[in-house]
């Protein structure tokens, strides 16, 4: 069945409900692990003696193999058969979150979430996929829509769950409750789930640039979150090389005639605004990634919050996008992502600012309620209008790229910022063990968020000139179903993030959409 065929499947059919069961299944996997796994990090430092360096590569371990490789899962995908490689993934991760439940200490930990970053990247492209391809064409908006609200779902329970494993069976379950969910992703898919390819894909696989992306990645992240010898200077050099030539290589195989098919189309920056909302991605989802990972553990370390109650602290932010941001999307088309986008972003400044009161003896209503809250509606307000201008602002040719790049633009940005901001603001060692300490650098770490915020709305006003989510006339190109149909559903995903928090990406701000090579 190719990309552009009719699956034949309709919603609201015993088949169609299994198929929506699996996709939703298979990539709330991903999405509950994303969202417990912070809550749990306190205690399982403490469990295997870990330093903050230990607890960052416990988070960024995953986002690295994540970031470095979706693209190329998609298109795996795409090429060898979308539930093939969904199954091949959801395996895979299963097996990795085995390896992290028994790890006998921090080494084998992060080497496990790495690998789980893999499993990752080959099943959460293909979730999305099977449904683009196996539900008939006018069924499709729904199918995702309902797919992004329940992936919402599980992003929402996700601390609340993390909370109660952490405090009734260990850290270690946090883990090893993916294996009976894989089973069963996997007994369903072999027999409800057709299988799908795109039979026009063609050329080699860019496993050399995701190979240099990955590297990249992997040697800054090394350089800004270890310290203590020449090395990690040495590795963030020659990360910052292998990132130039990663864009050259990219560069060279777009033109016309390249054998092997460029992992990201350097065509696909043609438009002002594509590479504009990419950049504003960046900052946001840095700022985003500090805080998911700082706040649950000052919750728990300074504020003497059960990692129970450090999880349900943040489920108004999951309700109220899951409430609000269909909505926000409606505004964004109507008047323009300019000013929702702006604004929302502020929002999570502000609220940031707030959640600078978190500290020892703190009261949720009075220190945490009001923060979070704010955050919430600001990212009700900014991530739809954000979601469907990257669809927009790309050529409808290269929709599925152009998803899966601001996807990646946004775990590299949360990547960066956890390896950077906590020893920046001088959370090292064992930190996390004193709350005194704990505290000031969080509260310093709120601000440099709420900064980036601010820099981020900055250059979203002034970048986002026009409404390019207008549908034209003829109701025709990328500004149409594109992005009308896929803007507020797959907003809504962006409350179950991989990046471990409580908001995007577990699926990225614009969807885990594979290429359509």
């Amino acid at each position: 069945m190719g990309d552009g065929g009719d699956g034949g499947i309709r919603m609201g059919t015993p088949r169609g409900r299994w198929v929506l069961f699996t996709t939703v299944l298979g990539s709330g996997m991903a999405f509950l692990d994303g969202t417990v796994v912070n809550v749990a990090l306190p205690v399982l430092g403490t469990d295997l003696g870990a330093s903050m360096a230990g607890l960052q590569w416990t988070i960024n371990a995953y986002t690295l193999t994540l970031a470095g490789l979706i693209l190329l899962g998609g298109s795996l995908g795409d090429r060898y058969g979308r539930r093939k490689i969904f199954v091949v993934g959801v395996v895979w991760f299963a097996v990795a979150s085995a390896l992290c439940g028994i790890a006998p200490d921090i080494t084998t930990l992060v080497l496990a979430r790495a690998l789980q970053g893999i499993g990752g990247a080959l099943l959460t492209p293909g979730s999305l996929a099977i449904i683009q391809s196996a539900y008939v064409r006018e069924d499709r908006p729904r199918a995702v829509g309902a797919w992004s609200g329940l992936g919402g779902v599980a992003g929402a329970i996700g601390p609340l769950l993390g909370g109660w494993l952490v405090a009734a069976a260990g850290w270690r379950w946090v883990f090893l409750i993916n294996l009976p969910i894989a089973a069963l992703v996997v007994a369903v898919a072999a027999r409800h789930v057709p299988e799908s390819r795109d039979e026009s894909a063609g050329g080699r696989f860019d496993v050399l640039g995701a190979a240099l992306a990955a590297l990249a990645l992997a040697g800054i992240t090394y350089g800004l979150i270890e310290r203590g010898s020449a090395l990690p200077p040495v590795a963030a050099a020659a990360g910052v090389a292998l990132g130039v030539v990663f864009v050259l290589l990219e560069s060279r195989r777009s033109r016309q005639g390249a054998r092997v098919s460029a992992l990201v189309p350097v065509r696909v920056f043609a438009s002002r605004e594509f590479t504009a909302v990419n950049a504003v991605t960046l900052i946001m989802y840095a700022a985003l990634g500090v805080v998911t990972f700082l706040l649950v553990v000052e919750l728990q370390v300074a504020a003497g919050f059960s990692p129970l109650a450090a999880g349900s602290a943040l489920l108004p932010i999951m309700l109220l996008m899951l409430l609000l941001s269909p909505r926000a999307g409606d505004l964004g088309r109507r008047i323009g992502p300019r000013l929702p986008m702006t604004g929302g972003i502020l929002l999570c400044a502000a609220g940031l600012l707030l959640l600078t009161r978190v500290g020892p003896g703190s009261s949720y209503l009075l220190d945490v309620l009001p923060g979070v809250t704010l955050f919430g509606l600001g990212l009700s307000a900014a991530v739809a209008p954000l979601t469907a201008t990257v669809l927009a602002t790309a050529e409808e040719r290269y929709a599925g790229i152009a998803s899966g790049v601001n996807n990646a633009v946004a775990r590299t940005g949360s990547l960066l910022a956890v390896a950077a901001i906590p020893p920046l603001v001088g959370l090292t060692g064992a930190a996390y063990t004193s709350p005194a300490g704990f505290t000031a650098g969080y509260r310093l770490a709120m601000l440099v968020g709420a900064v980036m915020m601010a820099c981020s709305a900055a250059l979203t006003f002034v970048t986002i000139r026009t409404n390019v989510l207008a549908a034209p006339a003829t109701g025709t190109g990328p500004t149409s179903d594109t992005a009308t149909a896929a803007g507020p559903a797959d907003a809504t995903v962006a409350a179950a993030p991989p990046t471990g928090g409580p908001v995007p990406p577990p699926t990225g701000p614009a969807g885990d959409r594979p290429s359509p090579r």
